[in-house]
């Protein structure tokens, strides 16, 4: 009750704004067109960003079709928990998630052009998202994966080496990584430039020992390369790390499992977290490898208090 006398007055409000802007009746599929010119006319919503949220309408329309042919106002609070329980049977939780926020921004809209007084999804729940557990190779398997996918005898096995190798000696993304000419590696100052980038922000790697190592050697056989010609000769090589996995007798992995196992190495080597965020590019300050690799620095914290003796 004292929940609900502290509501009533927001709730009042609500209404009486409503009843004083109420514009008449609307489909969904009104709001939500426009919903989709707010999308697409954002200049800082990426490609693949609007390709995910026009997918989530995609599945919208699929798991709720009175969010699209029903009157908006009409749509209640149940009617959104049914949703939900619907949604999340068949897609994972940071899919509901993604899911849910552009339902809101749906209701909110609605309620910006005066066709219903309320949000009823802003009670609906977000799901907890389970940290993805790592199963990642160990060095000894990381080096037979390689040797595997250079000695496969297919024709392109060494650019498929160099790419499985460059994505866990650098920690870029595969999408990251296509983009990379020759003009980016500085040998002489020891950096690689990473110019187009998840964020849209261009940033500098140090190279470390085993980087410098690969891109001399892939360097000394195509020195008479121009220098906008990109590093990377193949784009990616899933298939390739399939095969190697098995034969290493390693657990399969992907692209962007050669990000982690380069900030897994990283931190277990002694490299302070806010530094690997950002040479993994990320603006968080380290919340996010916190979250990721945080149980790496206290193995490694531990493992340092042994050598410590009064």
């Amino acid at each position: 009750m004292e929940v609900a006398k502290l509501r009533l007055s927001d709730f009042l409000k609500d209404y009486r704004r409503f009843s004083r802007n109420k514009v008449g009746t609307a489909k969904g599929e009104i709001i939500i067109e426009q919903y989709r010119n707010e999308v697409k006319g954002d200049h800082r919503n990426r490609p693949a960003t609007k390709l995910y949220k026009e997918e989530t309408l995609i599945a919208l329309r699929k798991t709720w079709p009175d969010l699209f042919d029903a009157d908006i106002a009409r749509l209640t609070q149940k009617d959104c928990r049914e949703w939900a329980a619907r949604y999340s049977q068949n897609y994972s939780a940071t899919r509901f998630n993604g899911a849910l926020n552009v339902v809101r921004r749906i209701f909110d809209m609605a309620v910006e052009e005066g066709y219903r007084p309320d949000n009823p999804a802003r009670l609906v729940k977000r799901h907890a998202v389970k940290a993805k557990q790592l199963s990642l190779p160990t060095q000894e398997q990381f080096h037979k994966m390689a040797e595997h996918i250079e000695t496969s005898g297919a024709g392109q096995g060494q650019d498929c080496a160099n790419l499985f190798r460059f994505l866990a000696f650098s920690g870029v993304w595969i999408n990251e990584a296509r983009h990379i000419t020759w003009a980016d590696v500085d040998f002489l100052k020891g950096l690689l430039q990473v110019r187009v980038t998840k964020n849209g922000k261009a940033r500098w790697l140090p190279l470390n020992q085993s980087l410098r190592e690969l891109l001399e050697k892939m360097f000394a056989g195509r020195s008479d390369e121009s220098a906008d010609k990109t590093v990377m000769r193949v784009y990616e090589c899933q298939k390739s790390i399939d095969r190697a996995c098995k034969l290493a007798g390693a657990k399969r992995i992907t692209h962007h499992d050669l990000r982690h196992l380069f900030a897994t190495r990283c931190i277990e080597k002694g490299v302070d977290i806010p530094t690997v965020s950002r040479w993994l590019g990320h603006q968080d300050g380290g919340a996010l490898c916190m979250k990721t690799y945080g149980h790496l620095r206290d193995e490694h914290s531990k493992n340092e208090a042994h050598k410590v003796s009064f």
